[in-house]
């Protein structure tokens, strides 16, 4: 009975996540396509992609290992907290 009160109790956090990594991954519309589906294969798709598989790419642009043109850019424009939102939304997101 106790996990029960815990899962509801924690319902309303889960939802804020949830909503605010779709919000965070808005941005990333512009270039991967609607929900991480591109139109075509000029940028990668993220839905899908792996979490821990995301989060290493954006450290890696961040960090400079990985040459982009704006995603290094706009890897350090979000927080490591942002970022594991962005990863967990496209991660649960069917691939294409």
């Amino acid at each position: 009975m106790k996990a029960w009160w815990m899962l509801l109790l924690c319902a309303p956090a889960l939802a804020q996540d949830v909503n605010a990594g779709r919000s965070l991954a808005a941005t990333c519309a512009n270039c991967h396509g609607s929900d991480g589906r591109p139109k075509g294969v000029v940028m990668p798709p993220l839905a899908g992609m792996p979490a821990d598989q995301m989060l290493k790419r954006m450290a890696d642009y961040r960090s400079g290992r990985q040459a982009g043109t704006v995603m290094p850019q706009i890897a350090k424009g979000y927080t490591e907290e942002q970022l594991r939102l962005i990863a967990a939304y496209f991660a649960a997101r069917a691939q294409p």
